[in-house]
């Protein structure tokens, strides 16, 4: 790994913490309230995130005047990813099969992104975790039905390891 970003050190702890702390709010509304509407909760994350995201985005290109390849592809990569997961929530939620695929979806969606950046920034313990976030994602799969609801910390666990701990191993690691 030889030359990492402020950028991807960000990214993972600007989308991970909204991540974590939407799908555990939606966890808890649904456990102690029920109903269906919280399915919307996820639309949070974008609203907290792309402000972050931009205000990084500025701040970085400010401090060094330029953008590497790595930034570049980390920065489309997970807008890619972002974009895709908010079109999904939102297909899904109105079709009426978010309880089917969604944080399967999810999971998968956020193990490929973290494993792409391993891979982009050539630092193999991402994309471990990224690979571990992908195959967790399939265990929802045997939470259907009346069990669904526990989808969601699942997929608040990946998206722990998916992007949460990615993010804090970037900042430890010395450039």
């Amino acid at each position: 790994m030889s030359r990492k970003d402020r950028t991807g050190r960000n990214l993972f702890l600007i989308w991970g913490y909204p991540t974590v702390v939407v799908l555990l709010l939606e966890f808890a509304v649904l456990m102690l309230w029920g109903g269906n509407w919280f399915v919307w909760l996820w639309a949070g994350i974008p609203l907290v995130g792309v402000p972050l995201m931009i205000r990084t985005q500025r701040q970085d290109y400010a401090r060094t005047g330029r953008r590497t390849l790595e930034q570049n592809i980390t920065l489309q990569l997970w807008m890619f990813i972002g974009a895709t997961s908010c079109l999904a929530g939102f297909v899904t939620g109105c079709a009426g099969v978010y309880e089917q695929c969604y944080c399967t979806l999810q999971g998968i969606l956020l193990g490929m992104g973290c494993f792409l950046t391993g891979v982009t920034l050539r630092f193999r313990p991402i994309k471990r975790y990224g690979i571990a976030g992908a195959l967790l994602s399939f265990s929802c799969l045997f939470f259907l039905g009346t069990l669904w609801p526990w989808q969601l910390l699942i997929t608040a666990v990946i998206a722990f390891i998916t992007l949460v701990i990615p993010g804090h191993l970037l900042l430890r690691y010395k450039i």
